[in-house]
């Protein structure tokens, strides 16, 4: 069909670290690979297009979002694309290893490439006997691997020497083929990554340290070392991505609620979520509240620090998109969304209600509070300023009786810095503060040198 660049279309979700991708197979009618659950900019895509989506294909059963396959199904009439060995629940082809399947012009051959889960697939799309692409979902990686921990602690290992076979069998490509990953920068699917997304064979086999290892001890035993912590929700999803989620016959929206409301659905279990930004936050919010800003990373967050069984009412600010809120919780299986509270922070002070504040302050009166770093364990042994206390912010409620009082909590830039702030209230904490800035500000403002390695992370 005389492929080129411009017909795949790679859908980026900055927020997961995940790319979902769209080829258009020159007749109308179009390819989807790892889609999600939200489906938003790929329809965009392919209306611009004017493509029909008729296959969707999965490299595996996701755990760090829903697939949007049995959506696609649903609307498109798309024939959902799998591994025979993940034993989906809901109609589809089921694929075993060197498996064909016509795409009309173009063929997708399936290639078992176990490791980060047991039923992984890669696709190698090829024009005739030409290698055009593989879509190695969380194999083969730009400069890494995906993460094989994700099945349990007893399974790291024998994963990991499944993953380094997977590998070789890809790097066994020619030279020329694409890799186009769906895990990269960003994802906590990923072990040690780059900033690219997608690469080539030729290039990976220059630059990727995996592949690189001499044997398949050191190959594990690099993947293994550089795994950190995930979400917990991940536990939950690929099972989920088994049963297949629910079919979405309207876009689902967030019902407003009154203060009294949002009251009452705290006294059943439910749980208050304020999306604004980080200084309005701190401004004032409704106490026992969680701060999880609204940005790309929200997801992530909301499904690493709440229950899926809670029902959610949301504290947005009035120029805030609702329904980035209910997609992006949407798409890791979280749907009891009680609603949102109308009039925000201004309705529930008229009602009478009471709020309470976070200090939010600048690195230069921050002077003689102890400093407690909330980044991931990567970023902290990356260079963080000296004597700090690291504890990862997915980890913080259960070591929050433990937090220094009086502490400056800080991150990169503030936001997870005011979620974690918001635990620590919760905790009974009612003298912490927050950085406004990171690390470099902080060191900058008090001649406290940044210094690298993880000696003082907390085991």
């Amino acid at each position: 069909m005389g492929f080129t660049d411009d017909h795949l279309i790679p859908l980026v979700d900055g927020g997961l670290g995940n790319s979902a991708y769209l080829v258009d197979l020159g007749d109308g009618r179009a390819l989807a690979v790892d889609a999600s659950r939200d489906l938003r900019t790929l329809k965009a895509a392919a209306t611009r297009r004017g493509l029909r989506v008729a296959f969707a294909a999965d490299t595996h059963l996701h755990a760090d979002f829903l697939s949007g396959a049995v959506q696609l199904a649903h609307d498109d009439d798309a024939r959902v694309l799998a591994s025979a060995a993940g034993q989906r629940a809901f109609p589809h082809t089921p694929l075993a290893d060197g498996d064909d399947t016509d795409l009309g012009g173009l063929t997708l051959r399936a290639l078992a490439t176990p490791g980060h889960t047991d039923e992984h697939l890669s696709f190698l799309l090829l024009d005739g006997d030409r290698e055009l692409g593989v879509f190695t979902g969380g194999s083969m990686i730009v400069n890494s691997a995906a993460r094989t921990d994700l099945l349990g602690p007893d399974r790291t290992e024998e994963l990991a020497r499944a993953q380094y076979r997977s590998l070789r069998r890809l790097a066994a490509l020619p030279d020329q083929t694409a890799v186009w990953p769906t895990h990269g920068a960003g994802s906590f699917c990923s072990a040690a990554l780059g900033v690219d997304r997608t690469s080539t064979i030729g290039a990976q086999k220059q630059t990727n340290p995996l592949l690189a290892a001499p044997d398949e001890d050191v190959f594990v035993q690099r993947l293994v070392s550089s795994l950190g912590s995930y979400p917990g929700y991940f536990d939950r999803l690929a099972d989920a991505n088994r049963r297949g989620a629910a079919v979405l016959t309207a876009a689902p929206l967030l019902a407003d609620l009154t203060a009294a409301q949002a009251t009452s659905l705290l006294g059943e279990g439910g749980q208050i979520v304020d999306v604004r930004p980080a200084a309005d936050y701190a401004a004032g919010h409704i106490p026992g509240s969680l701060s999880i800003p609204l940005r790309g990373q929200f997801a992530t967050w909301l499904g690493w620090l709440l229950p899926d069984t809670a029902p959610l009412v949301f504290v947005a600010n009035e120029d805030q998109d609702l329904a980035e809120i209910v997609w992006q919780s949407y798409k890791i299986g979280y749907e009891r969304l009680a609603g949102r509270l109308a009039g925000g922070m201004t309705a529930w002070l008229a009602d009478g209600n009471p709020q309470t504040s976070t200090a939010f302050l600048t690195p230069d009166d921050t002077a003689d509070r102890p400093y407690l770093d909330v980044r991931q364990n990567a970023e902290f042994a990356a260079g963080h300023v000296a004597g700090a206390l690291s504890i990862e912010l997915g980890g913080l409620a259960a070591e929050a009786v433990d937090a220094p009082a009086g502490a400056v909590v800080a991150c990169g830039h503030g936001e997870r810095a005011m979620t974690a702030a918001s635990i620590l209230e919760r905790a009974g904490h009612t003298d912490v503060a927050v950085l406004d800035g990171g690390p470099a500000d902080y060191a900058a403002a008090h001649g406290r040198p940044l210094i690298r390695g993880a000696e003082d992370i907390r085991p």
